[in-house]
């Protein structure tokens, strides 16, 4: 079993001031193998915090992170996948299925995690996986004044990702669960 944390457009301090308490809870050491970060962490602590969780941490740059050793994109293989990892702000229009196959197939990855639009939203494209796990304070979108926080656990194991997602309804923390199969190709 291989749990990753999958986070992103935290934007602390210029949009939140920090990480929802429920989630605090929940994201301590000891627990997590790994962290896919879309970026916009927009400070050093952040940064800090999420290497405290987990030593393997992949950060990609987001359109309001000021660190330059963050990469556009980075592809990651856990178990039998191969990730692929993006901010976002590349995708035009932002989100777009058909744009973000066509970086799918550029990275050759069985999953895509990508950011930008700070909601929420896993699904299954021509047999590969995409995952945008929206943004963890909720900070506002330039799209939408609709988002809750929230962000994702994988637990990889081979070739099948189990997807927990949680998000904040008001205070209320909510988990959905989905699963990938990779197919044989």
């Amino acid at each position: 079993m291989v749990l990753v944390l999958v986070i992103g457009d935290i934007h602390v301090p210029h949009r939140a001031h920090d990480l929802p308490p429920q989630f605090k809870k929940l994201l301590v050491p000891g627990k997590i193998g790994h962290i896919l970060s879309t970026g916009n962490l927009c400070s050093r602590e952040i940064y800090d915090s999420l290497k405290g969780l987990a030593s393997d941490l992949h950060v990609v740059r987001g359109d309001f992170d000021e660190n330059p050793n963050f990469p556009e994109t980075k592809v990651v293989t856990l178990g039998n996948l191969k990730i692929g990892l993006i901010h976002g702000h590349q995708v035009v229009p932002w989100g777009d299925r058909e744009s973000l196959k066509i970086i799918q197939r550029q990275l050759d990855v069985d999953v895509l995690v990508s950011g930008n639009t700070h909601k929420f939203e896993a699904f299954e494209f021509e047999n590969r996986l995409f995952v945008n796990p929206g943004s963890a304070t909720g900070a506002y979108s330039g799209i939408t004044f609709d988002v809750n926080p929230s962000f994702v656990l994988m637990d990889i194991q081979g070739d099948t990702v189990i997807i927990y997602i949680y998000q904040l309804k008001g205070t209320d923390l909510k988990v959905e669960k989905m699963s990938y199969q990779k197919k044989s190709q």
